[in-house]
């Protein structure tokens, strides 16, 4: 039944592509990766992909620009190994905070990003919680973005909470936040956050809402060194927040986040495996979700060309 269908992957998520393989009951295909001591990186595809659908999964994680050569080369490889379609399956999409020309004479990184992908010769690009979502506009070729909030709800079902409300540490996460609450029938508070500069900083001047003795859900959409998540919380809590849980898609966890997090009033830091855990970042509070069935299930409905609307749940 899918003879015509390959899964490959990079180096930064093979877990992932592992997982979403064994889903969908078929080998991951065969490819090889290595770096010169000049820092070039070498690509080969392992086994014939002549007139074969082919998705290739590499997640924008770090070393954020070596991953993104390999998939460039990748791709390339693959088209110039006669595959008839070519899918790029990006977990985290990279440089997605550059998105726009808000400084003189800055570049808009995501649209390079973008750009280049479709210069090699990628056929689709298929994605997770991509904010902001306009990024999908940057591309001439179609764009799937997925969500893994219905993952993180029925996580959160399972604890069978009371009194709960959800938090956006910012505007720009309010609207998840707003679809989080709407789907579990609890109210939603806004954090009013700022930056000094371009470091990962944040300040909250102030929560717009009621968290006082409630359990608090933060919704986000990535985790870099923490600074907002951990702002969010320390505020919520001196207003009374009980504990507080944090549901983030892209956990990429750098610094001395694991610190931090010790040193945080949060309760569980729940992240995907969007983004490979490292296992230095293995700690009692983080709960890491398989996002492998919905991606399995995006793969094989793009390969069979059915309706993608059909994977999103709209309760």
């Amino acid at each position: 039944m899918r003879k015509h269908l390959k899964i490959f992957s990079g180096s930064s998520n093979r877990s992932l592509a592992e997982k979403i393989c064994q889903y969908l009951q078929i080998p991951l295909g065969k490819s090889y990766s290595s770096k010169f001591s000049d820092g070039n990186i070498y690509v080969k595809v392992g086994e014939s992909v002549r007139q074969q659908q082919i998705f290739i999964i590499q997640s924008g994680s770090a070393p954020v620009n070596d991953n993104f050569m390999e998939l460039l080369f990748f791709i390339d490889a693959f088209k110039r190994a006669s595959a008839a379609s070519i899918t790029a399956v990006i977990p985290f999409y990279p440089y997605t905070k550059g998105d726009k020309k808000d400084e003189p004479r800055v570049s808009i990184r995501a649209k390079v990003i973008a750009d280049t992908l479709e210069a090699v010769g990628v056929d689709r690009v298929l994605v997770m919680d991509l904010l902001p979502p306009q990024i999908q506009g940057f591309f001439k070729v179609p764009v799937d973005n997925l969500y893994a909030m219905p993952a993180f709800v029925d996580y959160i079902r399972q604890k069978n909470l009371e009194d709960i409300v959800v938090v956006s540490p910012d505007i720009g996460a309010a609207k998840m936040a707003r679809n989080f609450a709407r789907r579990i029938k609890t109210p939603v508070a806004i954090g009013d956050k700022s930056r000094e500069d371009h470091s990962e900083r944040a300040f909250i001047e102030n929560v717009i809402g009621d968290v006082n003795n409630k359990n608090a859900i933060i919704i986000d959409d990535m985790i870099i060194s923490g600074g907002s998540l951990f702002a969010i919380a320390k505020s919520i809590k001196k207003m009374g927040a009980r504990d507080i849980y944090a549901c983030i898609t892209h956990g990429l966890l750098t610094g001395k986040i694991i610190e931090r997090l010790d040193d945080s009033p949060i309760t569980e830091l729940i992240v995907t495996d969007t983004i490979e855990l490292a296992p230095d970042k293995c700690h009692p509070k983080i709960k890491q979700l398989s996002m492998a069935k919905l991606f399995g299930d995006a793969i094989r409905t793009i390969y069979e060309g059915t309706s993608m609307g059909l994977l999103f749940d709209e309760e």
